[in-house]
């Protein structure tokens, strides 16, 4: 797996908000994980961020997968990809377990294979952010997806 990513200016700016009832759910999630409950696999992602240095905190689905697990953007160029880029690895929690990991963000030819896992795995919620590609898609239109949809493969380091 490559180091660098292919991306273009258009896709890193692809960032799709949170709403108000998404931000309440994020925060339930992320509560029961801190608690040790795992809804179908979450977990709750903590990053040092890139200007405070302090720690940011949001659940994430990680993605057992080949050589894994990764870690997708649904949302695309959220505020945790630029953390993890900047900082290269963080922690996953679940309960009192954290684990330790460094990250290397994938090009995006790498992306299709994944993508169409995570995609099968947890579409029903995350579908709606990955505007009309879906498992079922062919590997033409995941990779047009690719550079809307940062991927990154974690190394467990704990």
């Amino acid at each position: 797996m490559s180091t660098t990513s292919s991306t273009s200016a258009v896709s890193t700016t692809h960032y799709i908000r949170p709403s108000r009832f998404d931000s309440i759910l994020n925060s339930v999630v992320g509560r029961l994980a801190r608690h040790g409950v795992s809804l179908l696999g979450t977990a709750e992602l903590s990053v040092r961020g890139r200007t405070s240095g302090e720690w940011r905190s949001i659940p994430v689905n990680p993605l057992p997968y080949e050589g894994g697990p990764y870690l997708v953007s649904a949302r695309g160029h959220s505020q945790w990809v630029r953390n993890l880029r900047a900082a290269g690895g963080g922690q996953l929690k679940l309960g009192r377990k954290v684990q330790r990991f460094t990250a290397v963000e994938l090009t995006d030819d790498e992306k299709p294979a994944l993508l169409r896992e995570y995609l099968e795995r947890w579409g029903w919620e995350v579908g709606r952010f990955f505007e009309g590609v879906n498992a079922r898609s062919t590997d033409a239109e995941l990779l047009a997806a690719a550079p809307r949809h940062p991927v990154f493969r974690i190394t467990v380091s704990d």
